[in-house]
């Protein structure tokens, strides 16, 4: 096993799924593999909930132990051998927190985001100098450099929105996040500018929430909901807050915050009632 930190992947989660699977249809409990295999209960714990990549001996010792085919087998193999490669986000690897890492990697891989923002632009629409100008604000004890490999960060993962098979982004903000002048006049003018062409992509739908609208479902904090093409991968949910970034897929959960998610939609803006609202606050400034 590897001893440095592991940034989980989408396919180290589908392999970690489909071991507890096989494991369940082998009628085998965990104390029972590790009786027959003399692989350590704990590792054989993080590996099945995608804590740290197996060695390619081990997964086949599981395989072989589950009753595994060879095609499924060869399969696995191969998921793990993707799992373990290392993409432009480990360039950035000792600098970002862990759970952030774990995030954008997970992003970079999802069929679609559901993002609600209370106080923000969402990420994935910001401009370099808006993302600059939250960033400092957020941590105003971050060096210079630090602010800008973080704002490097964050325009390098808007390329999801771009490539050959962009995310699907359904971001809804709160009016308060449109109307708070982050960075100078000129800065928040053209960010609501470039949210207003972003808007028009189309892999991303964009709505507001208007102030009249009064309490709502989104305004205990922001979130993002990410879903994945393989139905083997679950769903996944990601809430940063001062108290610490968490990553939320407990089935109940996952059915709460899309309920959440739902009725905001409901009650935002239509996503042209929301341009206009946009363009609106743009020839406010």
């Amino acid at each position: 096993m590897a001893g440095k930190r592991q940034t989980p992947t989408v396919r180290l989660r589908r392999l970690a799924a489909e071991l507890r699977t096989l494991r369940a249809s082998a009628e085998l409990t965990r104390d029972e593999v590790v009786e027959r295999t003399g692989i350590n209960v704990a590792t054989l714990y993080r590996i099945e909930h995608a804590r740290v990549r197996p060695q390619t001996r081990t997964l086949r010792t599981l395989l072989d132990l589950y009753g595994a085919d060879k095609e499924h087998q060869d399969e696995l193999v191969a998921l793990l051998r993707d799992a373990r490669q290392r993409g432009w986000l480990h360039a950035y690897q000792s600098e970002l927190p862990e759970q952030y890492m774990n995030f954008i990697g997970f992003e970079g891989e999802a069929r679609s985001s559901w993002n609600y923002e209370s106080l923000f632009v969402p990420g994935l629409l910001q401009t370099e100098d808006y993302a600059r100008a939250v960033i400092t604000g957020v941590l105003p004890f971050a060096s210079r450099d630090e602010v800008e490999r973080r704002v490097e960060v964050r325009m390098e993962r808007q390329e999801v929105l771009r490539n050959d098979n962009p995310l699907e982004l359904w971001g809804i903000a709160d009016e308060a996040a449109l109307r708070r002048q982050v960075g100078s006049a000129a800065v928040i003018r053209a960010q609501l500018r470039h949210l207003l062409e972003s808007s028009e992509l189309p892999s991303v739908t964009f709505q507001v929430i208007p102030f009249d609208v009064g309490a709502h479902a989104g305004m205990p904090g922001s979130f993002v909901f990410l879903q994945f093409a393989d139905v083997a991968i679950p769903d996944v949910v990601y809430v940063d807050s001062m108290a610490g970034e968490l990553f939320l897929e407990e089935e109940s959960d996952i059915r709460r915050y899309r309920l959440v998610f739902e009725h905001l939609r409901a009650v935002a803006a239509s996503p042209d009632a929301s341009r206009s609202l946009l363009a609106s606050i743009v020839a406010e400034r």
